[in-house]
């Protein structure tokens, strides 16, 4: 039972995080962002929210098959900086759509990127799986790169 409370908590944890972006995403979605220029292969607004579901949902598996292993450093470590990247995946959302400020949002997602980066590589150290849940975020990071890159030339 412990193990399935664990994966509640970490579905929570990923899924609320996610929510909480949505929040300030919402702010000015239907506004600000609407009117920005952007890239070509941009997609639909609808796109973003089954995509960011579905990728809150691996992280929170992948994370709990880490949890799940033998106690450690590493296994710490690697926990840590789960929730740094969780925490920094949030501030890209205040940064970009709260205070619209798609510069600093780019630098940002940076640092997200290589702390999943990170993440990962930890991960793949404790449980193979886990790691290989982590790399449809890490793609989809990339492509927000893109996305947030073509937002900051365009306008």
């Amino acid at each position: 039972m412990r193990r399935y409370a664990g994966l509640a908590g970490f579905l929570i944890l990923t899924l609320g995080t996610g929510l909480a972006g949505g929040l300030v995403t919402r702010t000015s979605v239907a506004t600000w962002y609407q009117a920005l220029a952007k890239p070509p292969l941009t997609p639909p607004d609808w796109v973003f929210a089954p995509v960011w579901t579905a990728l809150y949902i691996l992280m929170a598996v992948a994370a709990w098959r880490v949890w799940l292993t033998l106690p450690g450093p590493g296994r710490r470590i690697a926990l840590a900086v789960f929730l740094l990247q969780l925490a920094l995946n949030l501030g890209w959302s205040i940064v970009f759509f709260g205070l619209q400020l798609p510069n600093a949002a780019l630098a940002f997602l940076a640092a997200l990127f290589l702390a999943v980066l990170a993440d990962t590589i930890l991960f793949d150290r404790r449980d193979r799986l886990a790691a290989a849940l982590m790399l449809p975020y890490l793609a989809w990071l990339g492509f927000a790169g893109y996305l947030n890159l073509g937002i900051v030339r365009l306008n």
